[in-house]
This record gives C-alpha cells, sequence and structure tokens, in this order.
C-alpha cells in the first residue's frame, strides 16, 4: 500500500528522495544535541508519570486496605490508558504535527499529575491513573516519529535510543524519589514531587525543541487511518517486533510492579526508601538503550534481539535467590535486557514502515503498553498465588516468546534470502 493510497504522511517514506545534501539533523550538526535533550527530557517526564506509583503500591495497599493485585491497577490503569489511545493521538499528529501532539498531552498529563496526590479512593487514583495514560500516549509515537523525519537514518537507532534512556532516568527518578520521600512524608507528598518534576520536565521539553522541517499533514479520515493501520498489521516483520515488544514489557511491568511487596516483606524487610533505592538500576538500562545501536552492528537485529532476551532470562533466574546481592545483580541483568530489546525492536519498526510511521509505532506502542498492563497485573496475581516464584514464571514464558518468535523470524529471513538478498535484509 503505498502512501497516496493511505493518505498518511509520505515525508517518512520518501528517505531515497532526499538530496546528498540531507538537511535532516545529525550527530554533532544544528539543532541536534537541543533535539536529543528535549526528547531525553519527554522520556524522563513520561515515565517518571507513568509509572509513578509502582514503588509505593505497598503504602497504597495499606492506607487503602487492599492486595497487592488491587493496588496494582494504579499502574495497570495508567498503561492501559496509553495502550488504548496511543493510535488516536497518533493520527492527530499526523494531521497537527509531532510537536504539537507531544506538548498538549504533556500538558495535560503534569495537570492530572498535580491532582493524583489527592484522591480520596483506590477507584478515583486508578480512574485518575486511566486519563494521565491516555494522555500520554500522545508522546511515544509522535516521538520516534519525529525522529524518523528529521534525523538522518544512519543516527536513527542511536536517536531512539536516547530517548529510551530517557525512559529509564524517568523511570528510575521517579521510583527513586518517590520511595524517600514517602518514607517521610507518605505517598501523597510523594505523588506530588512528581508531579511537579514532570511540570518542568514539559516546559524545558518545549522550549528546546527544534521546530519540525519535514513534516507533511496526512489526512484524519477513520477509513484512511484504517488502511494504514490494516497495511502495518498485514506485515510480518511488524507484527513480529510487536509481539516482541509486549512480552518484553510483560516481564518488566510484572517484576517492578512486584519486587516492592517482595523486598519490604521477609527475609530482605527493607525501609521504603531503600526499596525505592532498589530502582537505580534503571541507570543500566540508560546505558543499554542508548548502546543498541551498536549491539545491533556487531550481532544485527536477531542477534541483539537473542542476547537481551537471554540476559533477561538470566536476571529472572539470579532473582530467585533469598540473597540481597543476587536479587540486586539480577534485576541489573533484567533492566539490561529489556531496554537493550525495546530500543532494538523500536527503531526497527521505524526503519520498517515505509509510510504512517506514526501509526506503525503508535501499534508498536499500544502492544508495548498493552504488555506492561498484562504484566502488572498478571505478576501481581502470580505474586499472590506464588510467590516470587510463580511471578519469575511469568517473566521466563514471556521471554520465551520473545525467543521463539525472533526463531521464527531469523528462519522466514532464511527463506527470504533464496527468493530474495533484499526482503532478506528486513
Amino acid at each position: 500500500m503505498s502512501p497516496a493510497s493511505t493518505g498518511a504522511s509520505t515525508t517518512v517514506g520518501a528517505v531515497a528522495s532526499f538530496p546528498s545534501s540531507d538537511s535532516r539533523m545529525a550527530p554533532g550538526g544544528p539543532g541536534y544535541r537541543r533535539m536529543s535533550f528535549a526528547l531525553f527530557l519527554a522520556g524522563v517526564a513520561t515515565f517518571a508519570l507513568l509509572y509513578s506509583t509502582q514503588a509505593l503500591l505497598p503504602l497504597i495497599s495499606g492506607e487503602f486496605g487492599v492486595t497487592a493485585s488491587d493496588a496494582s491497577w494504579t499502574v495497570a490503569a495508567a498503561t492501559g490508558g496509553l495502550a488504548l489511545f496511543v493510535l488516536p493521538m497518533s493520527a492527530l499528529s499526523e494531521r497537527y504535527g509531532r510537536r504539537t501532539v507531544m506538548t498538549a498531552s504533556l500538558a495535560v498529563a503534569v495537570t492530572v499529575g498535580l491532582l493524583v496526590p489527592f484522591a480520596p479512593s483506590l477507584p478515583a487514583l486508578v480512574a485518575l491513573r486511566a486519563v494521565q495514560g491516555a494522555a500520554l500516549a500522545g508522546l511515544p509515537a509522535s516521538a520516534t516519529a519525529y525522529l524518523a523525519e528529521e534525523v538522518r537514518p544512519k543516527a536513527l537507532i542511536t536517536a531512539i535510543g536516547l530517548f529510551v534512556a530517557g525512559n529509564s532516568v524517568g523511570g528510575m527518578s521517579g521510583r527513586v524519589l518517590t520511595g524517600w520521600v514517602a518514607q517521610e512524608w507518605g505517598w501523597r507528598v510523594a505523588l506530588g514531587v512528581i508531579g511537579a518534576v514532570a511540570v518542568a520536565c514539559a516546559v524545558a521539553f518545549r522550549l528546546l525543541l527544534p521546530a519540525p522541517k519535514h513534516f507533511t499533514a496526512g489526512s484524519l479520515r477513520p477509513r484512511v487511518l484504517a488502511g494504514t493501520v490494516r497495511g502495518h498489521l498485514s506485515d510480518p516483520l511488524l507484527r513480529r517486533l510487536y509481539a516482541i515488544g509486549a512480552l518484553f514489557m510483560t516481564v518488566f511491568g510484572g517484576v517492578y510492579t512486584v519486587i516492592g511487596y517482595r523486598l519490604t516483606e521477609a527475609p530482605f524487610s527493607l525501609p521504603q526508601g531503600i526499596v525505592g533505592s532498589i530502582f537505580l538500576v534503571y541507570l543500566v538500562g540508560t546505558v543499554s538503550a542508548s548502546t543498541a545501536g551498536r549491539l545491533v552492528g556487531r550481532l544485527g537485529r536477531r542477534g541483539a534481539l537473542y542476547a537481551a532476551g537471554g540476559t533477561t532470562a538470566a536476571g529472572l533466574l539470579l532473582s530467585l535467590a533469598d540473597s540481597l546481592p543476587l536479587v540486586l545483580l539480577g534485576l541489573v541483568l533484567i533492566t539490561a535486557g529489556f531496554f537493550a530489546g525495546h530500543a532494538v525492536a523500536s527503531s526497527a519498526v521505524s526503519r520498517t514502515a515505509t509510510h504512517g510511521r506514526a501509526q506503525a509505532s503508535a501499534l508498536y506502542q499500544s502492544a508495548y503498553y498493552v504488555g506492561s498492563s498484562v504484566g502488572s497485573t498478571v505478576g501481581a496475581v502470580a505474586f499472590h498465588s506464588g510467590g516470587w516464584a510463580g511471578t519469575v514464571g511469568v517473566g521466563l514464558l514471556a521471554v520465551l516468546g520473545v525467543v521463539t518468535i525472533t526463531v521464527l523470524g531469523t528462519r522466514a529471513a532464511r527463506v527470504a534470502a533464496r527468493r530474495s538478498p533484499m526482503a532478506a535484509a528486513r
């Protein structure tokens, strides 16, 4: 399906039409640092808000008198809202522009973030978190589409890796900060502090992000959008990448939703501030995401996915030990494997789609955050019924799914290689 037939933005699909004096941004060129830092801050704000309650679940359970699986809905509602609205928001970005949609999304999300600490009950908290997740839906797909249009192809994996690194910093700082603030002043004050930090990130993002130069407005017609989505879902490679993103996030969502409960219980019995500091391991994700391009350069995309899956599985198995150093090492490996796999898969989506890249990225993000919601909920249920081993079991099944899908992709590539060398490169 051609860009003209879908009505989607044609700028991204016409990479080959750019002259040799490519005006898109590249490392060291004008605007690249400002763009990178702006999207880094957007990633920080997105993950800090999206997972702001995750490290606080034991305290939320205590105040409202609910179980871990009930409290986990404060995470699942936010990621579910994002998954549900990411495709419509990507359509708006095709019509009104990436920067406009990202700015509006952050503005609404940070406003809700300032209201969340005042939720009078668990249902009200869950409802506010769902609205917040829906608002944040305008960020992920629009950001990757912006990068695909404004950054040169050779720098794309690195640029997306930096955005993903911002996600990891936001997830880490949000959890660490909330842990220590909550220990002194309670979870409501902790969420208020995260809201204030997100406001600062949102303002800086809008001031720093360069205006787009290669965006062409597309159509908002439902039939056009449906045609674009059908075209993406008919691509076997894109379907595999969507499933891989969902499965990686199932592991990550389950592990980090439940880990606070495990570490506050025997044999560890850690205080809330220390539990929040555990999320410093997100720094490992910052490094692994930002170096994903080099990993792909050495191993190829499928080799990088095998490495990421193996690293994640090793971390899950190590985390079963009743030794805090081994649990921490396990979390390091899980985090490194997850962020590397996510950076590789998400950048592959942007490179694979030849039209409607905002929709292609939106479908990936939708699958990714569905995986987060499933992981948060199923991981908490598994923990309630089988302890930490139950949560690890869910994670290992998800990793097995990643490896299986990658094997199928490898076989499909070999078949394609016999037919067409260019098809095998996919």
